[in-house]
């Protein structure tokens, strides 16, 4: 996973309205019940299936820190996915995306320009269509390098061409990024 990929789903965990279960017991029960079986849990998690079995009994109340965080992983990835979809489509039909991010901005442009990168901090609101992109290609599965060049062209489109009212022509690119935060 990368950030873009990461920042799309923790944007899309904050619209949850429970938080995931806390013991490691209610976690591995959770994960049983979606997975329908303890195999399945075992394979994912890397255990014996007999460990998964004392998870959902309580014999065992806590999981190595290793195990501990790809179980709370796990869950969180699964946790309540029609409140994930709906808060997905309406970023993508209506609100869209708000993007914080301060990366290293580099332009293709005309030669002798002063469109040279550098380090920029940017926060600003992307319109729903350019949100739905990034949601369409997380979900076809585009790689971290494909998101971060649609997020460049979101960023390209909005905030530096000014939805075509200048900068005609100008290309963004997206590299060194130090920080991305996306919220719904």
């Amino acid at each position: 996973m990368g950030l873009v990929s990461e920042g799309l789903d923790r944007a899309a965990q904050k619209a949850f309205t429970l938080p995931i279960p806390k013991s490691a017991g209610a976690q591995m029960r959770y994960l049983v019940k979606q997975l329908k079986g303890t195999r399945a849990v075992a394979e994912l998690l890397g255990v014996s299936q007999r460990t998964v079995e004392r998870y959902v009994k309580d014999q065992i109340r806590r999981p190595r820190t290793d195990l501990g965080q790809r179980l709370a992983d796990a869950v969180r990835a699964r946790w309540q996915p029609r409140i994930r979809e709906q808060a997905r489509r309406q970023a993508a039909t209506s609100t869209g995306l708000m993007i914080d991010t301060r990366a290293r901005f580099g332009f293709t442009a005309a030669p002798g320009s002063t469109d040279d990168a550098r380090l920029r901090h940017l926060t600003l609101a992307l319109p729903p269509e350019h949100a739905a992109r990034l949601f369409d290609a997380q979900t076809a599965g585009a790689t971290e390098q494909q998101l971060r060049a649609i997020t460049a062209e979101a960023l390209g489109e909005f905030y530096f061409r000014d939805g075509g009212r200048r900068a005609h022509g100008l290309e963004v690119e997206l590299t060194d990024v130090e920080q991305l935060d996306l919220d719904l």
